[in-house]
């Protein structure tokens, strides 16, 4: 009989298999099993019953013949791993470049009620324009060139940092700035000291969310004039009516944002162990 304290059998599996591991290799460990329990539903709701026809939804046999083929021979002009390394140094530039710039204003709008009174105002204006609608703008300012791709970037990955951080600084306690003011700390120490590593938790938070949202417009600005990258792929495909190349391209795109996802963690905790204990 099932009781609402019964273990599911597979988490029971997996904790037992977990616990002969560190954290890490269990965390790989439920990965690798999610996305075989995933591919085996795949193959089987095509391949094996056809209850979904691969006109609409590719089998797993089509999707890796189609990645051998952008493997080996090419696909849109490049082949998989020369999509992948434009779209990867597109976002790294837009995102690195936005959330630099995003996070120091965050600091300076939070420290300051006269830098916050002075950009408040043009930010809130220009918050609620979506990022795919500067692409016609990017595009005739920039041509159609990664420049105008590494501007959309920058528009959609700065304002979670900018809003993200902000909140942040004025979320740390009133007693630090308080002590900081008796003990005389300002200019770059005040920054270094106070500001940035009580902000930090937010900080990480809104890049989070500003890389998310870079390869979300990346892919939406490479469907516009590209020679290369994942969201060429996309386009490409569904021009040719290309189903597994089309699925190809959003797993690539899963892919890259996943790696790029894990190594902003590990930047995490580098810069505050505390969190990962």
């Amino acid at each position: 009989m099932t009781t609402a304290h019964t273990v599911p059998l597979t988490a029971r599996w997996l904790d037992r298999a977990g616990s002969r591991f560190p954290a890490m290799g269990r965390a790989a460990l439920r990965v690798a099993v999610v996305l075989g329990a995933l591919l085996v539903v795949w193959w089987g709701l095509t391949d094996a019953t056809g209850l979904i026809s691969s006109m609409r939804f590719p089998t797993p046999a089509e999707t890796f013949a189609a990645w051998r083929q952008i493997l080996v021979e090419g696909y849109s002009n490049a082949r998989w791993h020369e999509h992948v390394l434009r779209s990867i140094r597109l976002v790294t530039i837009g995102f690195v470049v936005a959330s630099t710039l995003g996070v120091a204003l965050g600091l300076a709008m939070g420290a300051s009620r006269t830098v916050e009174a002075l950009a408040n105002p043009a930010f809130l204006f220009l918050r609620p324009i979506p990022p795919l609608a500067w692409i016609p703008l990017a595009i005739v300012w920039l041509g159609l060139g990664d420049a105008a791709k590494v501007m959309v970037i920058f528009v959609a990955a700065f304002v979670p940092s900018v809003i993200n951080t902000f909140s942040g600084v004025r979320q740390i306690d009133r007693p630090l700035f308080e002590a900081s003011a008796m003990l005389n700390i300002t200019g770059w120490r005040y920054c270094k000291e106070v500001l940035i590593p009580g902000a930090l938790p937010s900080i990480f938070t809104g890049l989070r969310l500003s890389l998310q949202a870079s390869w979300t417009t990346l892919v939406a600005a490479e469907l516009v004039g590209a020679i290369a990258g994942l969201g060429q792929i996309l386009n490409q495909g569904s021009q040719d009516i290309y189903p597994p190349m089309i699925l190809v391209g959003m797993i690539s795109v899963a892919l890259c944002g996943w790696l790029m996802t894990l190594v902003l963690g590990w930047l995490e905790r580098r810069v505050m162990p505390w969190r990962s204990q």
